[in-house]
């Protein structure tokens, strides 16, 4: 058991060293290609920023499976590619280059800027690929019945791409400040580790512990002030492999609880995606329109600096991380009752930062007779936000 720690321990710094002398070059390579943020009226930055960090997380994920390889072949460590017990499908080829096309994906994307329907199409083709070398979700158990099981049939593959895309989307969403995204991605990269020890998943917690040591040398130079930034190589990257640690840390057969802790675990960035969908659909604007209303932008309005933001939104994915190892160690009725209390509180923290108020409203100019999306810079936006609250606060008759 010490030499399996000793090992993970070996591993994570292999990560983090590579990833610490990889950002810099990353940096430089991303001023050589362009691809940086220069700021803008939704920016956070006020200075251009490279932006392909991704390559930095990218290089340590690899340069990791690369040890493992020699520490398991030739070290005898217990880490040989074994599938777990419930993916004996899965071909770790296809993975990896499921891996490689998702991140060349946000490389492209930050060198030339891809429309959204073309990043789309290649986070698909990774998930596919993915889906297509064994990474699926299983049979769900019944809840209500002792030895029932929903079984998801072929739509197996369908859900499972879904379910890849959408979790790597929700990580490019709330990229928005210094240290955010790698910052949440390490949190959560080391509680999967955690999880998938007391599973006895060796794949899964090797890739968890490739991430998190990955994220937290990047975070050297991305936490405020950040001297560059992950793009879409670094976010894309990180959505895509939680979402497959996660599938590589359940079972073939999985309970509600074993496909929701990880949900619960990225729950911040959930959030975050789900209100602002709310969010934009109340405005009637479409729901791909950016704007300044995400937990970030809500904290930093109610007069957190950038780094007290970041610190407030660990705390509260560290809060839910904490609640989803709790409730893969309780029984039943325990388990609901904390996952409820984490909903709750986290619902009460949501509607306290006004996260389902709409940002951009629809303003008719009578100057060119246009109807303009305005946002709250705009000094006719604390009228129209008058009139969307009035038209939308239910109207209750007094009674007599």
């Amino acid at each position: 058991m010490a030499k399996q720690w000793m090992a993970y321990l070996c591993l994570f710094v292999v990560a983090l060293v590579v990833s610490l002398f990889m950002t810099p070059v990353a940096s430089a390579i991303a001023w050589k290609m362009d691809a940086v943020d220069y700021p803008n009226n939704r920016r956070i930055n006020r200075k251009p920023i490279p932006r392909m960090g991704g390559i930095a997380v990218f290089t340590g994920i690899v340069a990791l499976l690369v040890v493992r390889y020699v520490g398991s072949h030739y070290l005898g460590w217990s880490m040989a590619f074994t599938p777990s017990p419930h993916l004996r499908s899965v071909d770790y080829t296809l993975l990896g280059i499921a891996f490689v096309i998702i991140f060349l994906t946000g490389v492209v994307d930050d060198c030339i800027s891809l429309t959204p329907k073309k990043k789309l199409v290649g986070q698909l083709i990774a998930a596919c690929v993915a889906v297509a070398g064994g990474l699926v979700i299983g049979d769900v158990v019944n809840p209500l019945e002792a030895e029932g099981l929903f079984h998801v049939g072929w739509l197996t593959y369908p859900v499972t791409v879904i379910y890849l895309v959408a979790y790597t989307n929700i990580f490019n969403l709330i990229d928005g400040l210094d240290g955010l995204a790698s910052g949440i991605a390490f949190i959560a990269s080391m509680t999967l580790f955690v999880l998938s020890l007391l599973r006895g998943q060796v794949d899964a917690a090797t890739l968890a512990i490739a991430l998190a040591g990955s994220t937290l040398g990047f975070l050297r130079y991305n936490f405020h002030p950040a001297s560059i930034f992950l793009g879409d190589s670094g976010s894309l990257l990180l959505g895509f492999t939680l979402a497959t640690i996660s599938l590589l840390s359940v079972t073939r057969i999985s309970s509600l609880t074993t496909i929701i802790v990880p949900l619960v675990v990225a729950g911040i960035p959930i959030i975050d995606t789900f209100s602002a969908i709310i969010r934009r659909s109340r405005a009637h604007v479409s729901v791909g329109q950016a704007d300044r209303g995400h937990i970030h932008h809500r904290l930093l309005d109610e007069g957190f600096d950038q780094r007290q933001t970041v610190l407030v939104i660990y705390a509260w994915t560290v809060l839910l991380s904490i609640g989803a190892i709790v409730m893969t160690q309780i029984g039943p009725i325990a388990r609901i009752t904390v996952f409820t209390l984490l909903v709750v509180a986290s619902g009460l923290f949501a509607a306290h930062l006004k996260l389902f108020s709409p940002v951009l409203l629809h303003h008719y100019n009578p100057r060119t007779g246009s109807d303009e999306i305005i946002s709250p810079q705009n000094p006719a936006f604390e009228k129209e936000e008058a009139r969307f609250e009035q038209e939308h606060t239910p109207h209750v008759p007094f009674l007599k």
